[in-house]
């Protein structure tokens, strides 16, 4: 395990030296100029070429990317054009937001996902079976900005059950920022008033998110357990007189559990890149629309921090998934 892990933490570094030379060419061969964008259409040029001066914009490449590599050792990411402040600040700014998101949708995915696939597989062909292919196929098939506006239409526009698009409702104040997730700082600071209003705001952009989680986890739960269901070692199971309960949750699910494990895994890294849509439909502060305002305005810098973000939380979350692995099936190991 030990050796797989220092592998593992190697390929993690190679790969983020390779997104941070890539990130960085791929800057320079943008057709659109950033500093231009900064000092405005009506800018004269001697603004533009004191902002180059500025950035360091005006050396030569090499000397950028070794300006930029010294930075990045030091864990400077630079500073944002559109904020002026340093990229990291603004990124431990945004990214808690996101993974409170990302992890309440991700509940919402587990939790009715799996029992879902798992029914699907049991009652093959019954009624629960169709419902669940046919929920699956909505969840892939429908646009999530459609979706997100019409459960704002019915919900706070017609109905009043939930609150306006945000994160807390304005008469609010937010308590002492400790972790930047809302939910974790309201408890410590016992805010129950803050804590209730930030869930109301949150369930129905996790609920749009979530939905398109379910849809995978509950396809790849029924054919799994499809497939586990028709293996010798479960009739063996029912041979022994074991209940129906025990044979599907300790025997069939557990094993069928090992490949919906990447596919949730999958599903997190994504959602902890923050759903640009989601999170402009209902003006959630997370990382998708952060660096989706870089990208239109040209800030550079928040884009490879972003990018780098981006590239570590899937590496890390893809290594994670291999170690709950070999916990659901002990017969996995990481020898050679």
């Amino acid at each position: 395990m030990g050796q797989y892990l220092t592998r593992r933490l190697g390929t993690l570094t190679i790969t983020l030296i390779g997104i941070m030379i890539m990130t960085f060419f791929i800057s320079l061969v943008v057709p659109l100029d950033p500093l231009a964008a900064i000092a405005g259409p009506q800018a004269p040029e001697e603004t533009v070429q004191r902002l180059r001066r500025l950035y360091g914009f005006d050396q030569p490449i090499y000397i950028q990317f070794a300006r930029y590599v010294q930075r990045l050792a030091h864990g400077d990411l630079g500073t944002s054009f559109q904020t002026g402040r340093p990229v990291l600040e603004d990124i431990l700014k945004f990214f808690p937001a996101t993974i409170e998101l990302a992890t309440l949708a991700l509940l919402i995915a587990i939790v009715i996902g799996i029992p879902l696939g798992v029914l699907s597989a049991v009652y093959r062909n019954s009624p629960i079976d169709h419902f669940s292919r046919i929920l699956s196929l909505i969840g892939v098939s429908m646009p999530v900005f459609w979706l997100g506006l019409v459960l704002l239409l019915i919900f706070y526009f017609k109905l009043g059950w939930f609150p306006e698009p945000g994160r807390l409702d304005i008469m609010l104040i937010e308590p002492e920022r400790v972790t930047g997730i809302l939910l974790i700082d309201s408890v410590i600071a016992r805010d129950w008033e803050v804590l209730w209003d930030a869930i109301k705001h949150m369930f129905l952009p996790a609920t749009v998110l979530g939905l398109f989680g379910l849809a995978g986890i509950a396809r790849i739960v029924r054919s799994s357990m499809l497939d586990v269901l028709s293996q010798e070692y479960i009739k063996t199971a029912r041979i022994k007189g074991l209940s129906e309960f025990w044979v599907l949750t300790r025997h069939a699910l557990r094993n069928a559990l090992v490949p919906a494990t990447t596919v949730i895994g999958l599903t997190y890294g994504g959602l902890l890149e923050g759903s640009v849509l989601t999170e402009t439909i209902f003006s959630w502060p997370g990382l998708g629309r952060y660096m989706a305002t870089a990208f239109l305005t040209l800030d550079l810098n928040a884009v490879v921090g972003g990018t780098m973000l981006v590239a570590f939380t899937f590496s890390v979350v893809n290594l994670i998934v291999d170690l709950i692995y070999a916990f659901l099936n002990p017969r996995i190991t990481y020898t050679e």
